[in-house]
């Protein structure tokens, strides 16, 4: 049989198993057993163990279960809230200030989460609340937090980056020093979109105009509110030392005196001793919840990457890799066309699977061609986050919109969808800007000590 032919039959099936609601670990490892044992002889499937357990042993997978157990530290304790209200404390002069905290505070929580439901949960359970009791529109509430949510595989350190650094063996380090720039630009639309998106709303208020139904008096929103310099020093000074923690993961990291499993060790150990001294973590049932935070999340993913690798192990095995790789170049698509081809298609793989999912199944597969059509492996890598992270956002299945709406269970889901479309166009809009000038993704990563 041809291997295009073969390879399609196998996709398919694999999408049917994943479609079907079974486990992601499972939907991907079943259908691979299986076309194992009719395609390959014995002795190769007699190997299968062995290939799942090679597909986990790398050091570097390291790196996500320590950066999970830093963010969970910092969701079960009162950090979260106290980053978004000290944020807030210094921007709420600005037009719709409280959902420029949110957007800051799911971006400075990323750099201690590397996850976006996580970022979604954490601080959208403060953040929505806020917002509503302050005059904030429900649409805005919930947009800001299921986009802002959306920075926490694109801020350094995520888990995306890790995943597609191992499945094409490009360096982590420089992935998460090349997501710094992208992720700034993005967080800087989404802002200077709830800026524009209130300015306009006072001015409809100001001409009598009363947009959207919303909870709360209007106090903020419609109207002012305001802090003194002492209570916006108080409010930011038990976040500071975690800023601190942010700055040393950076310097040690891109400054090549640590690999991210090294980094992710050392910040976890001194997340958790901050969280000792600043909030008095000591009660069993909060170290009981960051354990199992840390061993859902991390199991799931390693999981995912051990059946994955027995997937791609048996297209390789099949050349079903290499042919389909042969058929993309000598279809001669253009930069452009290519791009625009992998971007859509990975948006619709996006609705419905997660992100690691999907790059540990596509990017095996695509490497190869962006090498041939020129394209630089980090800038590919920071191009395919920004593209999974639309994806969180948008329906049927964007992961992100499900989580806020588990938050504020009562504001309906087409004003979550009409808050989240924005912010899902400021990703796309930082997609095509990373297109035009990849040096925003590059310059950095080039200036890193090899």
């Amino acid at each position: 049989m041809d291997a295009n032919i073969l390879g399609i039959i196998i996709i398919a099936t694999l999408f049917l198993f994943l479609f079907s609601g079974m486990p992601i670990a499972f939907g991907l490892g079943v259908p691979s057993l299986i076309y194992m044992f009719f395609f390959l002889d014995r002795a190769q499937f007699d190997l299968t163990a062995l290939i799942v357990i090679e597909g986990v042993n790398d050091f570097g997978l390291l790196a996500i279960p320590l950066f999970i157990l830093m963010g969970a530290i910092v969701a079960v304790t009162p950090a979260g809230a106290d980053l978004y209200e000290g944020i807030h404390r210094w921007v709420y002069k600005l037009p719709g200030g409280l959902a420029i905290s949110n957007v800051l505070a799911c971006g400075i929580f990323s750099a201690l989460c590397g996850s976006s439901p996580a970022t979604a949960a954490a601080i959208g359970t403060m953040g929505i609340p806020e917002m509503r009791k302050r005059g904030y529109p429900e649409s805005l509430a919930a947009g800001s937090i299921v986009g802002g949510g959306a920075l926490g595989n694109l801020i350094p350190p995520g888990v995306v980056p890790i995943v597609y650094g191992l499945a094409t063996q490009t360096s982590i380090g420089k992935l998460f020093i090349g997501s710094v720039i992208p992720g700034i630009i993005v967080t800087g639309f989404m802002c200077i979109w709830v800026a524009i998106y209130s300015f306009m709303a006072r001015r409809q208020m100001n001409a009598g105009e009363r947009i959207a139904p919303h909870q709360g008096s209007g106090t903020e929103f419609y109207g002012n509110i305001s802090y003194t310099l002492k209570e916006r020093l108080v409010g930011i000074s038990k976040v500071a030392p975690f800023m601190v923690l942010v700055v040393f993961l950076l310097v040690v990291l891109y400054g090549g005196y640590a690999t991210p499993s090294e980094a992710a060790g050392v910040s976890s150990i001194a997340t958790f001793v901050m969280a000792i001294l600043i909030y008095r973590l000591r009660s069993f049932k909060e170290f009981r919840d960051i354990l199992e935070m840390t061993i859902k999340e991390s199991t799931m993913i390693m999981l995912i990457i051990a059946t994955s690798f027995l997937f791609t192990t048996l297209l390789t095995k099949l050349y079903i890799t290499q042919s389909i790789t042969t058929s993309l170049v000598t279809w001669h698509f253009s930069k452009v066309g290519l791009m625009l081809i992998i971007n859509v298609f990975l948006l619709v793989l996006g609705c419905p699977l997660p992100p690691v999912a999907i790059v540990l199944i596509v990017c095996p597969i695509l490497h190869p061609v962006i090498q041939y059509y020129g394209f630089d492996p980090v800038w590919f890598g920071i191009i395919i986050t920004m593209n999974m992270e639309v994806a969180m956002l948008t329906p049927p299945f964007g992961l992100n919109l499900f989580v806020v709406k588990g938050v504020a269970p009562d504001i309906p889901l087409h004003k979550v969808l009409v808050g989240a479309l924005p912010f899902a166009l400021c990703l796309t809009v930082g997609i095509v800007v990373c297109y035009i000038w990849p040096e925003l993704i590059t310059w950095l990563p080039n200036k890193m000590i090899r």
